[in-house]
């Protein structure tokens, strides 16, 4: 109905089809990933000698009359206009590899008009999201204005209904349309599909904002009432922001602080139509957005481009089962605060176990939900927290 757990609910069977067989995941849920590449050896140079060479053993010949030599306090670096006397040999160092390339956005997501101010910079990844061992970045520090939720809070998942939250219960995320609860509040906001109420208008208005396939819009297979918006190009990106951004500037006024945006693994629904680079440069106006409006930016789900995303600006994570695909630690190495919802009881009984530990990460949060997200009091809800 709401969020990407109704793809998770949806397609829970195929997704364990595709983990054995090492698919691209379905809608919805992030299915597991090819291994890490083999971690880089370590960059770290190997002793050099010192720039000037060490003085040898026997006096070497003093320097030709007509060559002249350098002044004895001028910088042997130094060029110098006058032919310099041929240099003593230095041993060249063994060379030492360079910085992995940082990854950045294609052209096209740079190039799309932001109706927002510049984002503030976030730092670059520098390996692939898969790779395990790059080292846990330490917190960073978020927009302007923008405030976090402390790391390993306790918090509820409340978008199928609001309910009164537990009294140790810190972080609260519920629906745009629901009213937040004075403690730490997160907005979820549908940014890549159209809720399912708003589809047939939205046609009927706006047919362009709709991504379409031989003259019929697509729609999500898990959830046929919802189509995904066209972002394809910089005019329809900012025109689908505008819409999308109305809702995140309300999530502002109502008192939330923060917003969490479903659905950006549409472009994996998309039939290749949407690709990771259209999804990127889309969802920088998105963090523009809620940055410009003092909300932080909850990526959601999609372990595949978290780093990408990271150096968008975002500022925490909302994930769906990284425990269950194993994940989790694709978030924390990237993100000072993950919030994880685990929807199998056993997979929420190994992530506490590990929270329980030495082994604990602070970063993390983790509960257990039932699949439709009920209230307290409505048959069939599960709320569990480690």
């Amino acid at each position: 109905m709401l969020t990407s757990t109704r793809k998770g609910v949806a397609t829970l069977a195929c997704a364990a089809v595709l983990a054995l067989a090492g698919c691209e995941p379905g809608p919805g849920i992030a299915g597991p990933r090819p291994p890490a590449p083999p971690a880089a050896p370590s960059a770290t140079p190997t002793s050099a000698p010192p720039p000037v060479a060490a003085e040898p053993s026997t006096p070497e010949p003093s320097p030709a009359p007509d060559e002249p030599s350098p002044a004895p306090d001028e910088p042997a670096a130094t060029p110098t206009a006058t032919p310099a006397a041929t240099p003593t040999v230095v041993p060249t160092p063994t060379p030492t590899r360079s910085a992995a390339p940082r990854p950045t956005t294609s052209p096209s997501a740079t190039a799309a008009p932001a109706p927002t101010p510049t984002r503030s910079a976030a730092p670059r990844p520098t390996t692939s999201p898969s790779a395990t061992a790059a080292p846990a970045p330490a917190p960073t520090a978020s927009a302007p204005g923008v405030t976090l939720p402390p790391a390993g809070a306790r918090f509820e998942y409340q978008i199928g209904g609001a309910d009164a939250p537990a009294a140790d219960t810190q972080v609260v995320i519920r629906d745009s349309t629901a009213a937040p609860t004075g403690r730490y509040d997160i907005c979820y906001v549908n940014g890549f599909q159209t809720q399912p109420g708003e589809t047939a208008r939205l046609l009927r208005e706006s047919p362009e904002l709709v991504l379409h396939r031989n003259g019929k819009p697509v729609q999500d297979a898990g959830w046929p009432d919802e189509v995904l918006y066209d972002i394809t190009t910089p005019a329809l990106r900012t025109r689908v922001a505008e819409r999308i951004g109305a809702v995140i500037a309300s999530c502002a006024a109502a008192g939330f602080d923060a917003v969490e945006i479903d659905n950006l693994d549409s472009y994996t629904r998309s039939g290749g139509l949407i690709t990771p680079e259209h999804t990127l440069a889309y969802t920088g106006l998105l963090v523009d957005r809620a940055h410009s409006l003092g909300l932080a930016f909850a990526q959601k789900n999609t372990a595949e481009l978290v780093r990408e995303v990271r150096a968008l600006g975002a500022d925490l994570v909302v994930a769906e089962e990284c425990q269950e695909w194993k994940e989790c630690h694709v978030y924390t190495r990237v993100y000072p605060v993950v919030l994880d919802i685990e929807y199998q009881r056993a997979a929420f009984d190994a992530a506490c176990a590990v929270q329980r530990s030495t082994a604990r990460d602070p970063r993390l949060s983790v509960i257990l939900r039932d699949y439709g997200v009920s209230p307290r009091g409505a048959r069939g809800a599960v709320h569990g927290t480690c």
